[in-house]
């Protein structure tokens, strides 16, 4: 493999930008286009980062598609849904630059040729929904954005606006004797170091989600779910500590409301997608934790009640139980599943999809207490004879009583990092003191999705986020001299 030059010959940049992702690709266009002399590395063989993988969930108040589709929307009402939606676990000041600038950045992604679905803006899907529809996806989800990003980078290279480094660690921040970053070590796919001096460094390399050892560090628990970006696996989040940063956010530790993992091999890809929304399909069943009891009312209608229910669950893990007329009857559980193949599942058994002919037999082999799931079962066939469900349901058309009865194990997973590097509402990296680190930026998931989100799932607040942090950065808060 032929090792590209230095990309320049005094071997220095204005700007060093780890991560060629949702934030760091915005920031090395506008850094570009304002006279910046821009060097992009990653350590992954393609710009785009999580994007290739992302739902790519966008959202902004006070875009120029609302206004067209009469939809009266700003950044103070989009602020207030976040922190409502959040419970005010989310970081105030990152929250409200993030919004403040959203619309701006989602006009021009449209200007670059993003196409939202046509229906779009909506006020949610998946998480609690804002108060008004301000939330786009596009067709092919994070490779929309990133099919418009990454062509726009490829063009400034091919011009000399910007240098890209790809299969290039950053093995080391360099500093002053002040502590000012002065730029990076990198190591390219021969193997050899070099030293690029820098104006400002840019960390927006992603998360930890990708690497099972760090993200279980970090978090404190397991990682289940085989879908975030392999090459997301904490290198900025150390770089950042390396030099005075330090990580925050794991207060803001949740969940989402269960995977459907068919192994016990982790981290594992999904294995199908349980509809547990009941405005698209009302329960049939009961949910149980390890005691075998409920512990949540199945047809509530917020997600973020239902996340934060499983949330104080042993090991995060529940079973969804039925019988086999409900197997029979009730809609299919499973996304784009037959009953047929919901049937053929129970039939062929396997760490997911459990059967046996009598509750005690079935808990045994979920590994549940059989009293518990007992005594769930007849508490619930009461609320169905009676209407009177202990916790308010009221949806249950069938009881569960005609073997054999079947269980479904749902766990919680993450694909993202809620732990992040600890910035300034200017987007400095700082000590604990809260004083900045001279030189030293960070934006995108390297900040933890706990500061744009908090404690909950609010649609849009990471990538677009990410991509308004890096247009910002580039635009004009790094400042730079640029030298060309």
């Amino acid at each position: 493999m032929t090792v590209p030059a230095d990309p320049w010959p005094d071997g220095e940049c204005d700007l060093l930008i780890v991560g060629g992702g949702s934030a760091g690709l915005p920031a090395a266009i506008f850094a570009a286009r304002r006279g910046a002399r821009v060097l992009l590395v990653d350590h992954a063989d393609r710009l785009g980062v999580s994007l290739w993988v992302a739902t790519g969930q966008m959202s902004a108040a006070g875009t120029r598609l609302q206004r067209e589709r009469g939809i009266a929307d700003t950044p103070d009402l989009h602020f207030e849904d976040v922190m409502r939606i959040s419970r005010g676990t989310a970081n105030p000041g990152l929250v409200r630059r993030a919004v403040d600038h959203a619309a701006a950045t989602f006009d021009w992604l449209m200007d670059e040729g993003f196409e939202p679905l046509p229906e779009h803006p909506v006020t949610g899907f998946g998480h609690e929904p804002y108060c008004l529809p301000r939330y786009y996806w596009g067709r092919e989800g994070g490779i929309s954005v990133k099919d418009v990003l990454v062509p726009i980078v490829e063009r400034l290279e091919r011009d000399g606006a910007v240098a890209v480094r790809l299969n290039h660690a950053v093995t080391a921040l360099t500093t002053a004797a002040d502590g000012a970053v002065t730029g990076a070590v990198l190591r390219g796919p021969d193997g050899t170091a070099r030293e690029v001096r820098a104006q400002a460094v840019l960390l927006a390399c992603g998360g930890y989600a990708g690497d099972p050892e760090v993200f279980a560090a970090r978090n404190g628990v397991p990682h289940y779910n085989a879908a975030p970006w392999p090459w997301s696996r904490g290198a900025g989040l150390a770089l950042g500590e390396s030099v005075g940063g330090y990580a925050r956010g794991i207060e803001n530790l949740f969940c989402n409301f269960g995977t459907l993992f068919d192994t016990d091999v982790f981290p594992a890809r999904q294995a199908g997608r349980i509809e547990h929304f009941p405005e698209r399909r009302q329960p049939w069943e009961i949910y149980v934790n390890a005691a075998g009891r409920r512990f949540v009312r199945e047809d509530i209608d917020s997600v973020d009640a239902r996340e934060m229910a499983l949330f104080q669950q042993l090991g995060q893990r529940y079973w969804i139980v039925l019988d086999h007329r409900m197997l029979r009857e009730a809609p299919p559980i499973v996304q784009d599943w037959t009953r047929e193949q919901v049937a053929t599942a129970f039939e062929r058994g396997g760490p997911a999809f459990l059967t046996a002919d009598s509750l005690a037999g079935l808990a045994a082999r979920a590994g549940i207490d059989a009293e518990g799931l007992e005594q769930s079962v007849a508490g619930f066939n009461y609320g169905v004879a009676t209407g009177k469900d202990f916790f308010g349901r009221a949806h249950h058309p069938l009881p569960i009583a005609e073997p054999p009865f079947h269980a479904i194990r749902m766990q919680a997973s993450a694909v993202s990092s809620t732990v992040g590097l600890a910035v300034d509402d200017e987007l400095r990296v700082i000590r604990r003191d809260g004083t900045p680190i001279a030189n030293l930026y960070a934006a995108g998931e390297i900040l933890g999705s706990s500061q744009t989100m908090g404690q909950a799932a609010c649609g849009g607040m990471m990538v677009t986020p990410a991509m308004t942090f890096g247009r910002l950065l580039g635009d004009h808060m790094i400042p730079l001299e640029p030298r060309r």
